[in-house]
């Protein structure tokens, strides 16, 4: 009998497996790595993306932009190469590298604490005394993310949200300043805020500064009020109707909207050394990353530099929700993948 009950509880489980395979998923996987990256292209919209672009620059050639799927679902606008995208958590690296140059000017001190930049919010941030610019930017600082307090509402379109700092207002720290690592928006609510008290300018206002106009990234903006619609890729969320491109979400935690030529610019720039100066290329290397994920509801992106093949690889889709970030995700390593094979691309 217990043989008996062994062989059914393993028939149970085996069948449980079964049912709950991501078959999606398992088909992106599993399935023969095509020859180019645009057959990965078409193929990731056979796995639920409404649309997806992706921009693949190696040094010394042309840049390509992929395309598969719809700019506009309801309209039946196809995927344009051309198309703005909001480019969510990417922001940061704007962020990081303009707080990088505004730091080589003596503008601001990476190693000055944020009760001293701001001592009207430190008042409510605990351990503020402690909580450097430095662990702002690297994501260190402990204080809570704001989108995961309370009932964060993703979905307001009223435009005239709070400040989003109050919602972490006297909370306890996820960790002690510097003891640990953890994601959090906060982080660069935080990091404008000390930009704009050092300087008396907007964030961003100095991304553009400091960034933007050097490189000449004309597209690049900071909010929806700023482009017109029409220029802007629909997005759509798994189990959500109608599209999300009205959703704005302004400050420097991922506010920009981009076409994806120019964050394949920006990117190219950040890596070879040519948008910082060797004191700034030195500071930066310790300070933060050099590729960045993206999501907002509507919006998923990759951006990445490749030193083994020499190659700025970015992704965008206009889906998110469900499985579409696995597949997402599964179909930009195939494209990395099918670029390192030989002859590949």
């Amino acid at each position: 009998m217990k043989t008996l009950a062994r062989i059914a509880l393993i028939a149970i489980s085996l069948a449980a497996t079964i049912y709950f395979v991501p078959w999606n998923l398992l088909g992106v996987y599993l399935s023969p790595l095509p020859d180019t990256v645009q057959e990965q292209v078409e193929d990731a919209t056979r796995h639920g993306l409404d649309g997806i672009l992706v921009y693949v620059e190696r040094g010394g050639q042309e840049p390509v932009i992929h395309t598969a799927g719809w700019k506009d679902r309801a309209k039946e606008i196809p995927a344009d190469p051309a198309a703005l995208f909001k480019i969510a958590s990417i922001t940061k690296l704007y962020v990081a590298a303009t707080v990088t140059r505004l730091a080589d000017r003596g503008v601001l001190d990476l190693d000055q604490t944020l009760d001293t930049y701001l001592p009207d919010i430190a008042a409510r941030i605990p351990y503020a005394e402690r909580v450097t610019l430095r662990m702002l930017v690297q994501h260190r600082s402990g204080i809570p993310n704001y989108n995961d307090v309370g009932d964060y509402d993703w979905f307001d379109m009223s435009g005239d949200k709070p400040d989003e700092i109050t919602r972490v207002y006297d909370l306890p720290p996820d960790f002690e300043p510097g003891s640990g690592e953890g994601y959090s928006n906060t982080n660069y609510l935080l990091i404008g805020r000390i930009m704009e008290a050092a300087t008396g300018k907007r964030w961003e206002a100095l991304v553009r500064e400091e960034i933007l106009r050097p490189l000449e990234l004309e597209r690049t903006v900071f909010s929806i009020r700023e482009v017109e619609l029409e220029d802007l890729a629909s997005g759509y969320m798994k189990g959500w109707d109608g599209d999300l491109k009205e959703l704005d979400y302004p400050g420097p935690a991922g506010a920009m909207i981009a076409p994806i030529d120019e964050v394949g610019v920006f990117l190219r720039a950040l890596n070879n050394g040519s948008l910082l100066s060797e004191t700034e290329q030195v500071t930066y290397s310790d300070l933060y990353r050099y590729g960045h994920t993206g999501l907002l509801p509507g919006y998923s992106s990759i951006a990445r530099y490749h030193p083994d093949i020499d190659a700025v690889v970015i992704q965008f889709v206009n889906t998110s929700g469900g499985d579409s970030w696995s597949v997402h995700e599964a179909s930009y390593n195939r494209v990395v993948k099918i670029l390192r094979a030989p002859g590949g691309g």
